[in-house]
């Protein structure tokens, strides 16, 4: 059984609670179910650590404890990999990418980051009341933060908070997701048994109880809270912090908009639409699920992108021949089903899929069109593999279809280049590709417009969420 990680220790909990398979419905193991009080002892070991120890100020030990949790990493890939596939059903291609061997390479990013970072920021000499002052900024970490991580992807999620925090000087309350605990925990351990950093820096905890966030969330001895999940959840955590004003930075949920103009090239599109769709069953806050596509061109799209949603594999994860694996839990299973009866009720068409299918938590790649695009399905996120196709006339259009979303986080655009890239640059979202172009990486700032969050993960961008500034002055002669 994996144990939790609290003040450089690794503890067990006075309960358990199971972590299933998805794509078996069968139990794994039993993880961690921590109490409040277990949260509570995790957040004043950090508390301790950030007050008392060296850690926030030894910039060159930090960006050495980096160093080596990448190499860690990097030595039991393999063994993470295995549990990643068990444990949120990744499909093992996935876990080459940003299931697993991505985020590692983010953890390098801020180690070879830190070194040379400029803390300190010279503004130079000014005279007052007849006298030379000298001014400068010092950029110190926040302090104790708290990461509360989804199950779409746990370990780029654990990482791209828990590295730049550390890097900051920041130190660690990292709770799993309930859905995900045992690749999350199995972090935590290496980091006991294989790195330098001291008791509390990194604390790691599991728990099914919604109390256990709520107290990370309110507690006045934690300084920021990180978190990515649903929007619903995300307006909780800002209401709950605001109590103590504590730095909250979000990352929420997303419609993202494939936007096809009447000049472009329709292979890209329709490949990108099928298998964006089924990437990791859907379950991606970035993934276009609404394809605007040129009324005229409507029919024709819908023909294709159908025929390829028919060459998505989907099964046991752990076959390297399978593209998409199952959805997190039957729970999710159901809420899926429900959302595409209710449009199909609702008057939409169902192209294709629509189905559950087993064992496991798997769903049959799906398509809709007569889809109004005020309605539950082309304004609420899924978390599935369904894509709804929606006709629009013109430009100007597809630019309004496109920002009728209460989120902002993602998007793409077809077309010819000056055209597509004129266009993208009036969907209101925080990233976005044109013409296939690929955004994603360790160095790009990685957040939302409107209800799809606040700040920014990754790059320096990610790391500045991390620090204070804290202007100085003394007089010289």
């Amino acid at each position: 059984m994996h144990r939790m990680l609290i003040d450089g220790k690794l503890v067990a909990a006075d309960r358990t609670y199971p972590s299933v398979n998805p794509a078996t419905g069968q139990v794994i193991d039993h993880a961690p179910d921590a109490s409040v009080a277990d949260a509570q002892a995790a957040i004043a070991a950090a508390r301790r650590a950030f007050d008392t120890t060296g850690w926030a100020t030894d910039a060159e030990f930090r960006a050495r404890c980096l160093d080596q949790l990448h190499g860690v990493l990097v030595t039991h890939k393999e063994m993470l990999r295995e549990l990643t596939i068990a444990d949120c059903g990744s499909p093992r291609a996935m876990t080459y990418g940003p299931h697993l061997d991505q985020p590692i390479e983010l953890v390098r990013y801020y180690a070879d980051l830190l070194p040379g970072y400029p803390l300190t920021e010279d503004l130079g000499l000014t005279d007052f009341r007849g006298q030379r002052h000298h001014r400068w900024v010092e950029k110190e970490a926040v302090g104790v933060v708290a990461a509360i991580i989804g199950y779409n992807v746990p370990n780029h999620l654990a990482l791209v908070k828990m590295a730049p925090a550390l890097a900051a000087g920041c130190t660690v309350v990292l709770k799993a997701a309930p859905d995900t605990p045992l690749i999350t925990l199995a972090l935590g351990e290496l980091i006991a048994e294989h790195t330098d950093m001291p008791a509390g820096v990194v604390n790691v905890i599991s728990s099914s109880e919604a109390a256990v966030g709520e107290a990370l969330t309110t507690s006045p001895d934690v300084d920021a809270v990180t978190f990515t999940g649903s929007t619903a959840t995300g307006r909780r955590i800002m209401a709950a912090a605001s109590a103590t004003i504590k730095r909250v930075f979000l990352e929420l949920g997303g419609k993202s908009a494939l936007v096809v103009l009447d000049d472009a090239d329709l292979a890209g599109p329709i490949g990108v639409a099928a298998f964006a769709t089924c990437s990791h069953a859907g379950q991606g806050c970035a993934i276009p699920t609404r394809m605007l596509v040129p009324r005229h061109l409507h029919d024709v799209i819908v023909e294709q992108v159908t025929a390829a949603l028919g060459k998505v594999t989907y099964g046991d994860p752990a076959d390297q021949a399978n593209y998409m694996g199952p959805l997190i839990s039957e729970r999710q299973q159901d809420k899926v089903h429900g959302m595409v009866q209710r449009a199909v009720a609702a008057g939409a068409t169902l192209v294709t899929g629509g189905e559950k299918a087993g064992p496991g938590y798997f769903y049959a790649p799906t398509l809709l069109t007569n889809v109004d695009p005020d309605s539950e399905i082309a304004q609420e996120e899924v978390f599935g593999p369904v894509l709804v196709i929606i006709p629009h006339d013109g430009d100007d259009d597809a630019v309004r279809i496109a920002n009728n979303s209460v989120y902002g986080l993602s998007g793409a655009v077809y077309g010819s280049d000056e055209r597509a890239l004129a266009v993208a640059r009036r969907i209101r979202t925080g990233t976005i590709g044109v013409n296939g172009g690929a955004w994603f990486g360790p160095d790009v700032p990685f957040g939302g417009y409107k209800q799809s969050g606040v700040g920014r993960e990754s790059g320096t961008a990610g790391l500045e969420e991390f620090f204070e500034s804290k202007s100085l002055a003394i007089p010289v002669s």
